[in-house]
């Protein structure tokens, strides 16, 4: 055996590596993983360290990467299979906004085979850690366990099995899921869903939502060629803009809700004001320019800025 095989051996499972991690989008699952961090500056130390409460949120994170790569998997595995990737990537101007290198199907890194496998696996390995959550947790309640399987079962039925995105249900299982993956792990760790933490929630969720949102509106013609029923594909050009200024309006006001109801103090608003600045952006910018990829992009931005703030505020909540 060549003294160089071990290493040949390392660089190629780092290669194959790699192209699943692209394929599940591992930076928007890093994303979704801050709902944990968030959680966890709402909980505090005494509530981190409650009896229970660490090996809960450590089966939750676990079933969570599950079910994060089977929801992106199994999207790409619809896109190569309807065309839609095709058209959106593929028969478009490759472009540093949206790269065909984050499409190994696309490339032929991996084919639809692997990657259907692979989702359904991963698919399991979610569902047996979230049960494991559920029968660990230290408040064990019907919400909890309903919201966990709706989650479950909705957010891989974006464009795999009911393929809700096909039948304009879209954007209402996007914004459940992301709201979801954070109000989750909070009810599992401690048995409530106080108004705070549903508005963060709400926050992270739309936060998803307004990327998604302008990504759609660059995929029309590949979206509706392939038969995806996005708003965007829906409505008209006009129509759009209403729906995704209605939602950037929505999203705004949501930041008035603990201050008025007495659920958070009134420098809730201050601090979350660097996001509202950029979701106003955001949106003219799309108004004045019409580039739907340069709107996603600044939603990126956007969407980890609000998370940003709420971890600052949490943190300074805890300690004021």
């Amino acid at each position: 055996m060549s003294i160089d095989a071990p290493t040949s051996s390392m660089a190629g499972l780092l290669t194959t590596a790699g192209r699943y991690a692209r394929l599940i989008k591992y930076k928007f699952v890093i994303d979704f993983l801050l709902t944990l961090v968030i959680v966890a500056t709402i909980l505090g130390v005494d509530g981190l360290t409650a009896d229970g409460v660490p090996r809960t949120l450590l089966f939750f994170a676990l079933g969570m990467l599950g079910v994060l790569s089977a929801v992106m998997t199994l999207d790409d595995v619809t896109g190569a299979e309807d065309g839609s990737d095709t058209a959106n990537y593929v028969e478009v101007e490759d472009t540093a906004l949206r790269p065909l290198e984050r499409k190994p199907l696309l490339t032929g890194e991996l084919t639809v085979a692997q990657a259907r496998r692979f989702g359904h696996l991963s698919l399991v390995w979610g569902a047996v850690w979230w049960t494991l959550a559920l029968l660990v947790t230290p408040h064990p309640t019907l919400g909890a366990a309903v919201l966990i399987a709706l989650l479950l079962f909705l957010s891989v039925q974006y464009s795999w099995g009911l393929k809700l995105s096909y039948h304009g249900l879209g954007e209402a299982v996007l914004l459940f899921s992301a709201t979801a993956f954070l109000l989750a792990p909070y009810s599992l760790a401690t048995g409530e869903l106080p108004l705070l933490v549903v508005v963060q929630g709400l926050l992270f969720g739309f936060g998803q939502l307004l990327i998604a949102g302008y990504s759609n509106t660059n995929d029309i013609p590949g979206d509706s060629a392939a038969g995806r029923r996005t708003v965007a594909v829906l409505t008209s050009a006009r129509g759009n803009r209403v729906f995704l200024g209605a939602l950037t309006a929505v999203n705004l006001l949501i930041v008035a809700v603990p201050p008025l109801t007495g659920a958070a103090p009134w420098w809730f608003a201050l601090v979350l004001a660097p996001f509202a600045v950029l979701r106003v952006r955001q949106y003219t910018g799309f108004l004045a320019t019409g580039d739907p990829l340069v709107a996603r992009s600044r939603g990126i931005a956007t969407f980890r800025t609000v998370v940003a703030c709420m971890i600052a505020f949490n943190l300074l909540y805890l300690f004021l």
